[in-house]
């Protein structure tokens, strides 16, 4: 879908303006609060690992950031498909490269940008950089130029060099055609290979292919002047020359007859049907041209149905992902301290791609994806959110470079290694990023309440930019046109809906609805068309009661338990109906659930239980493996106290219940979180830290998530409202455009 996401040029500069330029920042990872750790940081205590260093060279990997820094290299001539734009240009581009290897290997990057086209200036300075880095990722090099440069660099570093562009397409390409040759029933060595796009990927392509038993004499390559045949001299180098095939092919048209496997990397439109219906019987077609393919799959498919079509868009199935392939690489490279990547460690991570793709799918994934993802036709490649990716593929990486004897330092226990590896990640960012796969697969119907606020028009123009569902703002149009053109969109007016209650034709029967629930409350006929007509909160509720709407997002302009009390008047949003909000805190790579921030003043035990049950059905929902931990100031009964009582009952109150999650109480928060004093006392429940703190009382939660918010720069979505009977969600007043967007997100979702 990310391709056919719809957004502005500002909101794109906005990005990478807001809230600081660009999208890297460097962090301290030791102490720097005391003039001692000063002292050790640098001038005297520098001086014992500078000397440890001079005397082992090896030891860099111990007492500096060598061995987890990768270094990306570009000169800006071949930015994506832009072109040669120049160094600076492309700066944008690596630092998101920097980003996807930090984000999905935990591997620190810098994006270096040399503002020269002679690749002997570009040879000299990243030789000149060796000491500092552990890898170097070559990225939008032009060809023949990069060429001529990874492979100098090879030779003449004892890192490993790695040009992306060429060899982290072809790592994905094996992937995919291994297991589309297995369920075939055709093997590498027997099959017609037909590549189109001889460029720096297609290259990388039919080289790999070839190292894993692909014979010469059954690969084709072509360019845009034909196949590459021997004796043919125009538009020839050395790397063309080396794949030349003996054919009487001369055309696209004439090689893919009868041939088993089409690669592309070439252009738009360069495969028709009549090329896929000359192809052998069970045709592998991977159409990698982006933004679009050489041939769709539905045209493939219109004149195959025995295809198995790949593309590089992620909105068809079978997506060739480079970031399936450099992040992993890298990381099993450098966790040996590999003097460089080579042919059988991209091999390795070609299969174990391929391997991951034929076990069973998590749940988390299939959630994530909002279908059942089981290996076959349109599942060829694993998706680029496994969670197993990380402790899968960088171990084969790593035996294959031991197994080669590239690695300097083995690693002998791989079981460890796993471990280590599997506990790397953010696993929120997986969360975030299958929430809103799902939101898109939902195409749910969101009111944005609050049409009087610059951020919620904003945030509804994301969300119905994004592909996520379609956004309907309450307000006047007027003043959202105001605040569209004020941020640089004023043709966003057109895309969302407006409403309000002049324009919608049964405000009569929503007047109607709120009387039946209010007449014995309190409330007139005249009470109940005001607040029906005037009240963007109660309107937007009543929206969602009536079916006009799939969900509704408030609270970005009141406070929440005023508008929780608005909310109130159209659906059960109370204590005693079982409403309960659950505050999802991000911060360092992990998410804690904090219940209930929103609706019970003084929980008693009977409560507290009730709200460990609907905090681990938002917990499931964001696909956490449940482990509560009833929070107080005493641990096990030690100190006895009157107000942690309750807190030890809230635990026997879910003994007498039968529930099938992990919980315990009461205990302190340290207990909760930190496995190592969790381990002092050896009869606790959980099997490992808590991820659902049920606290006492509405104020210690809102104490704890704004502290941890202000003082420990956590994320904080929420509070989620859950416990009632359609999907309403509360912002706070401090949110941001961002934050207004997944708390739309998890109403899509039916989060809570």
């Amino acid at each position: 879908m990310a391709s056919k996401q719809k957004f502005t040029a500002e909101e794109a500069l906005a990005y990478h303006r807001n809230p600081a330029p660009g999208k890297l920042e460097v962090n301290a990872s030791t102490a720097m609060t005391t003039q001692r750790d000063l002292s050790l940081a640098y001038s005297p205590g520098v001086a014992v690992p500078v000397l440890a260093i001079a005397d082992d060279p090896g030891t860099a990997y111990d007492y500096t950031t060598k061995g987890n820094m990768v270094a990306v290299v570009s000169n800006g001539s071949a930015i994506l498909g832009l072109g040669n734009l120049g160094a600076l240009a492309s700066k944008p581009v690596m630092e998101g490269k920097a980003v996807l290897f930090k984000r999905f290997a935990d591997v620190n990057a810098v994006d270096i940008e040399l503002d020269t086209e002679d690749p002997e200036a570009i040879i000299e300075a990243v030789k000149l950089m060796g000491p500092t880095f552990g890898g170097i990722n070559l990225e939008d090099i032009k060809a023949p130029e990069c060429f001529i440069i990874e492979q100098r660099l090879k030779e003449e570093m004892d890192i490993p060099v790695f040009h992306d562009d060429q060899h982290g397409t072809a790592v994905i390409c094996a992937a995919g055609l291994i297991n589309a040759l297995k369920l075939s029933g055709k093997k590498i060595e027997d099959c017609r290979i037909v590549l189109n796009g001889a460029g720096a990927a297609g290259i990388a392509c039919i080289e790999l292919l070839k190292a894993m038993g692909a014979r010469h004499d059954n690969c084709i390559v072509c360019d845009t002047r034909g196949v590459i045949y021997q004796g043919r001299t125009d538009g020839m180098n050395q790397w063309k020359s080396a794949h030349a095939a003996r054919t009487e092919a001369r055309s696209l048209e004439e090689a893919m007859k009868g041939a088993d496997v089409f690669l592309g990397v070439s252009a738009k439109g360069a495969v028709t049907a009549e090329m896929v219906a000359s192809m052998a019987p069970d045709p592998v077609i991977f159409a990698m041209a982006n933004p679009d393919p050489e041939i769709t799959p539905e045209d493939a498919h219109a004149v195959r149905e025995d295809a198995i079509v790949a593309t590089g868009r992620s909105d068809y199935p079978n997506q060739v992902n480079n970031v399936l392939g450099f992040p992993y690489l890298f990381r099993g490279a450098l966790d040996i301290h590999a003097r460089a990547i080579n042919d059988e460690m991209k091999i390795a991570c070609a299969q174990a791609l391929a391997e991951l793709a034929r076990l069973d799918v998590p749940d988390e994934v299939a959630i994530a994806y909002g279908k059942k993802l089981a290996f076959g036709r349109d599942y060829i490649i694993p998706t680029p959110f496994d969670p197993r990716l990380i402790h899968v593929v960088p171990p084969a990486v790593a035996r294959a470079g031991m197994d080669t004897g590239v690695a300097r330092r083995p690693i002998e226990d791989m079981d460890a290694y796993e471990l280590t590896l599997k506990s790397r990640l953010d696993p929120t960012a997986a969360i975030l990023q299958g929430l809103y796969t799902r939101a898109r697969r939902e195409q749910a119907r969101i009111v944005f309440a609050e049409g009087d606020d610059e951020r919620v028009v904003r945030a509804a123009v994301a969300y119905q930019r994004g592909g996520l569902g379609q956004a309907v703002v309450v307000g006047r149009e007027d003043e959202v046109a105001g605040f569209l053109s004020a941020a640089g969109m004023p043709e966003a007016v057109n895309e969302i809906e407006i409403v309000n209650a002049a324009t919608i034709p049964n405000l009569d029967d929503y007047k109607a609805y709120l009387y039946e629930r209010l007449q014995r409350k309190g409330y007139d006929q005249r009470d109940c068309h005001k607040l029906a007509s005037r009240d963007r909160h109660v309107f937007s509720a009543l929206m969602v009661a009536h079916g006009d709407a799939d969900g509704v997002v408030t609270g970005a302009t009141r406070k929440s338990a005023h508008v929780l009390r608005l909310i109130n008047h159209v659906f059960d949003a109370t204590a005693g109906d079982g409403a309960v909000g659950v505050s999802a805190v991000l911060l360092r790579g992990r998410m804690i659930l904090i219940a209930d921030t929103l609706v019970h003043e003084w929980p008693d035990a009977e409560d507290l239980a009730d709200i460990a049950e609907r905090a681990v059905e938002v917990a499931r929902n964001l696909g956490l493996d449940p482990r509560v931990a009833f929070a107080s100031f005493s641990n096990f009964g030690y100190p006895v106290s009157e107000r942690a009582v309750k807190m030890e009952h809230a635990a026997r109150v879910l003994d007498t219940r039968d529930v099938d999650f992990e919980y315990d109480g009461e205990m302190t928060v340290d207990v909760a979180l930190n496995p190592d004093v969790m381990a002092q006392y050896p009869f606790c429940r959980l099997s490992g830290p808590a991820n659902i703190l049920v606290v006492p009382a509405r104020h210690s939660a809102s104490i704890s998530v704004k502290l941890l918010q202000e003082m420990g720069g956590a994320t904080v979505i929420g509070p989620i409202l859950t416990g009632i009977h359609k999907p309403v969600k509360l912002c706070s007043t401090t949110s941001t455009v961002n934050d207004i967007l997944q708390m739309a997100v998890l109403t899509a979702c039916k989060v809570g």
